[in-house]
């Protein structure tokens, strides 16, 4: 049986915990490579490298972006570029200067519930009822006991208001791309990440020239993690996002804003040697139960087999 929203498979199962896995660790790179950057360039330093890598890559498959066909099919690309991509990164790097990082995740992990509505007028075949409802809620609740009260701690900046709107609209603007990802017409897989990811480079880097200049040397060790950020969350992140909702639905790739913070907090303890509070271990708790609720039926059917 091939793999839909109602039973995603095991491999979809796999594909949403290892992206979980590189986007929790993809805070790390981002951060070490702000020491060099600035946000806008961190930003269009990503999109644009991995634009290049997934573009080499879909020639070399023959998933070239010669093989889109159709002004239906670059209509979706343009409005997924210039939603998801531009001005998801776009809001993000305005919004983190203001807010705290903790605030930023509290932000991504609503995507599930905001996908939700979206999904139940433009993708039905989703399945959206009550258990899922009440897992991504349950979800939500333990994603914000996990980042704790420092994610609602103010700055004092006096565009922090302004910050805040900007994290919850890269949120809705990463739900709004998941459905369009979804209705969009079939195409290979490597070319519409490819597309999407150049129409975020022609918009982002400009605003990167106009507010930060020309960017700094890659020949720098903020060189190398802009490198791992835009080859591996970001180039290989756009790839396995596709592939998962084009298999299994925008809800269930939803998923992965609630895995990201777990991974963070478990890499934040292996590799930094973080103290793991009791409020992480119920955070966590919460937002593992969250999932099993939202796909009860799919895991019962896995499990079953």
């Amino acid at each position: 049986m091939p793999p839909s929203p109602q039973n995603p498979g095991l491999s979809n199962w796999l594909s949403i915990i290892a992206l979980g896995a590189i986007w929790g660790g993809a805070f790390l790179s981002t951060k070490l490579a702000l020491d060099g950057f600035g946000p806008w360039w961190v930003a269009s330093g990503r999109v644009g490298i991995a634009a290049v890598a997934i573009t080499v890559l879909g020639a070399m498959t023959g998933q070239g972006m010669h093989r889109i066909r159709g002004l239906r099919s670059w209509l979706f690309i343009c409005a997924f570029g210039m939603t998801s991509v531009a001005a998801g990164m776009a809001l993000l790097a305005f919004g983190q200067q203001y807010v705290p990082s903790a605030f930023a995740g509290i932000s991504m992990g609503a995507v599930p519930l905001l996908i939700l509505p979206l999904a139940a007028v433009f993708s039905k075949e989703e399945g959206i009822g009550p258990r899922r409802i009440a897992g991504f809620i349950v979800g939500f609740i333990g994603l914000a006991v996990l980042m704790g009260p420092k994610a609602l701690s103010s700055t004092g900046r006096d565009l922090e208001t302004w910050g805040q709107l900007a994290c919850v609209g890269t949120a809705a603007t990463y739900a709004v791309g998941s459905i369009i990802t979804r209705r969009s017409p079939p195409m290979p897989q490597l070319a519409f990440a490819a597309a999407t990811l150049w129409v975020g480079t022609v918009v982002l880097v400009p605003i990167a020239i106009a507010t930060e200049g020309p960017p700094a040397s890659l020949a720098t060790p903020a060189g190398y993690a802009l490198l791992y950020a835009a080859l591996i969350p970001t180039a290989v992140g756009a790839v396995m996002r596709v592939r998962i909702i084009k298999s299994a639905g925008s809800v269930f790739m939803s998923l992965t804003s609630y895995m990201v913070p777990v991974w963070s907090v478990i890499f934040g303890v292996l590799l930094l040697g973080e103290k793991i509070t009791l409020s992480m271990y119920s955070g966590m708790g919460l937002v593992l139960g969250g999932i099993a609720i939202s796909q009860s039926r799919a895991l019962v059917d896995f499990w079953r087999k």
